[in-house]
């Protein structure tokens, strides 16, 4: 392998491994949304 192939090469993986912890470190940092109770929304009894 010469050498601008292996240049090409580290450089792609490297672009990919950054860009892969950018978007892996972003889901994580999200903050949770709140969710409806499903339990208490269902109480549509009438009484």
């Amino acid at each position: 392998m010469n050498t601008s192939a292996l240049i090409l090469m580290i450089t792609t993986m490297l672009v990919v491994t950054l860009i892969t912890a950018y978007f892996f470190y972003k889901v994580l940092t999200i903050p949770p949304r709140s969710e409806p109770d499903s339990y208490s929304e269902n109480d549509d009894v009438e009484r």
